[in-house]
């Protein structure tokens, strides 16, 4: 047994750095190969280790940090469209394997409590495999946000049926069901409403990505120890840490890809490490009643899952490989299922044979829920792969700020807004910019941040008439799609009917959802009633024209002054449609519409000439 701290240190980083290759050279996922790996150097293995506190802790913040990440990369527009079918599914994927649960743990001869507590344990599971799916990219597929909003329903029915057995067992007197009950609304609050205040404030102030990642997970921890202190699980606090703190992280923002290489390349493997060191083979051929009942609850958890998987193939009419991604990561199972029968052993729930067997289930389930996970997200990742080159246009972007190098702030909304190789610049003043603007044909942002983008919490889009008659509209709605969904932000568009109708079209698009609310905007010079509505952490989007364009205005002269009046103190971007090279304008959805007349462009003319005449009176 290896005792000295700097040689299991150099031991465990060396197993870290050596089993994804010897994974990849086999290819057999490497959550497999560290589960291996951590049963041979365990203490029932060759020794070489002990499980001792230290990797307990990394191994515990390992888990956490699963649950952290599959509640942060939820794609929140996707997940409020499939909000009901998650809530069926984490039904579904609870309700099945608790009845047949119930139904085989009686036959095996356990009491009715034993079979209740046995039921809620395969009812629950742990996302192992999230970040299979994460390395893949299909983290934001239907399918994977159904299952991942399920899971918060699974642990939660899970644990009430824990915590009422325990209470059944343990407690005398109603003061401590109100006592945890308090404690549970306590924590709710402070991990929904308090934790994401301080992030957002703390980003203001420390916008850099180190403090952010640190500030995370932080409060991820936090969050975990008041989940225990409730008498909750901390992989549920981490969990809903993550879905409250969503919107401030952006799945391609620095803090994140911080987060990701931490946590992918040293608290995951910690963790499955710890769960091999826990398995003790031996207990293969200790006794039949041990193999029989880990077979039993196997059967039984696949068995329980693959039917919710299956009806929820057929509720929602997915694909076979997305009902293979769900099967794959509501199947495996690790920290609600140790901490349920580490609770069922020391209350005299369970005994040492269901203790045993449950270690045992969890080895098997955690390797064929890693193949079926990797199979199903390797099929999906070609197919949005497909289904990418074959949306993929050659729009190329031009992005500006105005009197200020704001470099850094230009490229991390590319990457939010996943704008590939677009052009950067710093023109002086608006003149400048405008005239950089115009003499190119390419899509172009002007961008003024405030404030750090993640702590946006509204889009504000101004839309001109005829504006769907751009004909790059359709990139510019994709661009606000996309920021949306990567900052958690909520849209409003202003806009008149026709093109509002346009909008909602878009925004109904089968896998690029986008839920929105809209305001009217008859003219362009209503504009200014947005500043009346705007809160601080509010972003104005104007989608603008070049001349000789569809939805040109004349009073689109104005912008600069406008937003250095009205909006100053918000952040504000000005996007500009590629313009096409030819005379025809195509229709995007609704049929044909006549282009902005000479006689538009002189009322409008007229109007602004007006307004300034009255502007100019009431200072006289």
């Amino acid at each position: 047994m290896i005792t000295n701290p700097l040689a299991i240190i150099a031991l465990v980083l060396a197993t870290i750095l050596l089993v994804p290759m010897a994974c990849r050279k086999i290819r057999i996922p490497s959550i497999v190969g560290f589960i291996i790996v951590g049963i041979l150097v365990g203490p029932y293995g060759f020794g070489l280790i002990q499980s001792g506190t230290s990797i307990q802790t990394l191994g515990k913040i390992g888990m956490l940090y699963i649950m952290l990440q599959a509640g942060i990369e939820v794609d929140v527009n996707d997940f409020r469209q499939q909000r009901n079918n998650a809530i069926v599914f984490g039904f579904y994927s609870f309700i099945f394997p608790f009845v047949l649960g119930l139904a085989t743990s009686l036959l095996l001869g356990f009491n009715w409590v034993t079979s209740a507590l046995l039921g809620a344990m395969y009812g629950s599971h742990t996302l192992m495999t999230y970040p299979i799916i994460s390395r893949y990219g299909v983290q934001k597929n239907s399918a994977a946000n159904i299952a991942i909003g399920g899971t918060m329903l699974t642990i939660t029915l899970s644990l009430l049926v824990l915590a009422y057995l325990k209470s059944h067992y343990v407690y005398t007197d109603d003061l401590s069901f109100w006592r945890q009950a308090s404690r549970i609304a306590i924590t709710l609050l402070n991990i929904l409403l308090v934790f994401p205040f301080i992030a957002q404030r703390f980003f203001k102030r420390w916008s850099d990505a180190t403090s952010g990642f640190l500030i995370v997970m932080t409060l991820m921890v936090f969050s975990a120890w008041m989940a225990e202190w409730a008498g909750l699980e901390g992989i549920l606090g981490a969990f809903v840490c993550g879905a409250a703190l969503n919107r401030l992280v952006p799945n391609l923002s620095p803090v994140m890809q911080r987060i990701n290489f931490v946590g992918n390349n040293l608290f995951v493997p910690l963790f499955l490490l710890g769960v091999g060191m826990m398995i003790d083979v031996s207990l293969l051929w200790s006794g039949w009643a041990t193999i029989i009942i880990a077979l039993v609850m196997i059967a039984t958890k696949l068995a329980g899952k693959w039917i919710a998987s299956w009806l929820a193939q057929v509720s929602f009419g997915l694909q076979r490989p997305e009902r293979l991604l769900m099967f794959g990561l509501t199947h495996a199972t690790a920290a609600g299922t140790l901490a349920i029968v580490t609770i069922g052993y020391e209350t005299g729930i369970f005994n040492a044979e269901i203790l045993n067997a449950a270690v045992l289930m969890i080895l098997v389930l955690c390797t064929s829920a890693s193949f079926v996970t990797e199979y199903a997200a390797k099929i999906l990742a070609l197919q949005e792969q497909a289904r990418l080159e074959a949306d993929k246009t050659d729009n190329s972007w031009l992005l500006l700020t105005v009197a200020e190098n704001r470099h850094y702030e230009l490229r991390e909304l590319s990457e939010l807004a996943e704008l590939h190789t677009p052009d950067f610049s710093n023109e002086s003043d608006w003149s400048d910019a405008q005239q950089l603007v115009n003499s190119q044909r390419k899509a172009a942002i002007i961008y003024h941040p405030a404030q750090p983008i993640n702590t946006i919490s509204r889009i504000l889009v101004a839309v001109p008439r005829y504006a769907e008659k751009e004909h790059d509209f359709i990139s510019c709605f994709g661009l606000i799609r996309r920021l949306s969904s990567q900052i958690g932000a909520r849209v409003i568009f202003f806009t008149n009917e026709d093109t509002q109708k346009t909008i909602q079209a878009l925004c109904r698009r089968k896998g690029k959802f986008l839920r929105a609310s809209y305001r009217e905007m008859e003219d362009w010079e209503d504009v200014l009633m947005i500043a009346k509505q705007m809160a601080q952490d509010d972003m104005i989007v104007m989608v603008n024209a070049r001349p000789s364009t569809p939805s040109y205005n004349p009073l689109f002269e104005q912008i600069p002054d406008m937003l250095g009046r009205f909006f100053s103190n918000h952040s504000y971007m000005i996007v500009y449609p590629e313009q096409e090279t030819g005379n025809d304008i195509p229709d995007l959805l609704t049929g044909d519409t006549t282009q902005a007349s000479k006689t538009w462009s002189f009322v409008s003319a007229v109007k602004q000439r007006i307004l300034q005449l009255m502007e100019k009176r009431q200072r006289l």
